[in-house]
């Protein structure tokens, strides 16, 4: 199943598919899906985000228009050239890297940096005292934690 519909990618496309291009389309459809859904989350089929289908539409749309992924070709001496984007086979659906990133942030699988607690097994967490320390830019204080054991 597909996150958007053949109607909605006929619109996107300014001719009219023929019987053959109906099959492929709907098969790009359901490659982006799947795509979608592994750059992403399992969105429900019958109402995904909005951005969800519009990306879908886009990578399908794109494939159409491009199917072996060209990006050169000439006809006085047959030279045809197509590359190998980011990794990915030429002539297959794909994702930007852009769009890539707006499926991450949407389902909140983005890769971010955190920090957390370190501890040895078995401690106690002494309490810190905190302080603020001036700065020379003119700017908020900077808090300056201190243990038992030294100032700084």
């Amino acid at each position: 199943m597909a996150y958007a519909t053949l109607d909605g990618l006929k619109t996107r496309l300014d001719w009219e598919l023929d019987d053959d291009e109906l099959r492929i389309a709907a098969g790009a459809l359901e490659d982006a899906s799947d795509l979608a859904a592994a750059h992403g989350r399992d969105w429900p089929e019958e109402h995904p985000p909005r951005l969800v289908r519009t990306l879908v539409l886009k990578a399908a749309a794109r494939y159409l228009r491009n199917p072996h992924g060209y990006t050169q070709s000439r006809a006085g001496d047959e030279t045809l050239a197509w590359s190998d984007a980011h990794g990915r086979d030429a002539g297959s659906v794909y994702f930007t890297r852009e769009e890539i990133k707006l499926l991450e942030g949407l389902a909140g699988t983005r890769p971010t940096l955190t920090s957390v607690v370190v501890s040895a097994w078995d401690s106690r967490d002494r309490p810190s005292r905190a302080g603020l320390v001036p700065v020379d830019y003119d700017g908020a204080p900077f808090p300056l934690f201190s243990n038992d054991r030294g100032p700084w």
